[in-house]
């Protein structure tokens, strides 16, 4: 059990129906945390007027009613949740792990020698270095819930492509920046593409949509080419219920 630290925060309006929350430590983890548990602690609330609160890396957006509730009223509702949060001890849940099955390169991933040579390293190197680490689930982004995860340890941040696809497949595993992610649905897309899995990631008759959430932990596994149509069509689904060739 532990009291969390909650970063210093800045408050803006965004229109007139919303707020942006900032959190602005030097220390990005509390940034995280704080923004993230702010987010849970208003959706579990029941404010009137309070449409959603949209956590990101470091900020989160409280939409609300402005008819019901005034840009003033919410914002001292938003500080009263950061003191609760500064003076409420507790566990946070843990959380699930994810195993993703990925083959890399050619048709796969056309981007992953592009990435090699920007690098200065083999595609081997790159494989490697993505699936070595263990990534947290910082936000859910487009489209349809995009898992953003920061990215690995690659030399160099990498850049997006100059011009962007008018169509990335479902399941493509992509990087960009200091960023990972996997398209959960056929969108454009300018990240470099590096490889695909064949999972099922976004399901229209699930609720929620997709299976993991912030906060959840994710695993790229190289798999072979042959091995992807005995997989296609399978969810992805937390560790326990995962499924191998």
């Amino acid at each position: 059990m532990s009291v969390l630290t909650v970063a210093p925060t800045e408050i803006y309006e965004s229109g007139d129906s919303a707020l942006r929350v900032v959190a602005i430590s030097a220390a990005s983890e509390d940034n995280w945390l704080t923004v993230h548990r702010l987010a849970d602690w208003l959706e579990d609330c029941g404010a009137e007027g309070l449409h959603a609160a949209v956590p990101t890396y470091d900020s989160v957006l409280v939409e609300f009613d402005p008819v019901m509730v005034s840009a003033g009223q919410m914002r001292a509702f938003v500080k009263l949740g950061l003191g609760e949060l500064g003076q409420s001890a507790g566990a946070a849940a843990s959380p699930r792990e994810f195993d993703v099955p990925v083959v890399y390169g050619g048709e796969f991933g056309p981007d992953l020698e592009k990435v090699a040579d920007y690098q200065g390293i083999s595609t081997e190197d790159v494989i490697r270095l993505h699936t070595e680490k263990t990534y947290t689930i910082r936000c859910l982004g487009a489209p349809a819930g995009s898992p953003m995860m920061d990215g690995p340890a690659f030399p160099k941040p990498v850049p997006r492509l100059k011009d962007p696809r008018l169509s990335v497949p479902a399941g493509a595993v992509s990087v960009a920046g200091r960023q990972a992610v996997i398209a959960p649905a056929v969108a454009p897309g300018g990240w470099c593409v590096i490889g695909q899995t064949p999972l099922t990631v976004l399901n229209i008759r699930r609720e929620p949509l997709v299976p993991y959430k912030p906060g959840d932990i994710l695993r790229f596994r190289q798999i072979a080419a042959e091995d992807f149509d005995a997989l296609a069509g399978n969810e992805l689904a937390p560790r326990e219920a995962e499924v191998r060739p």
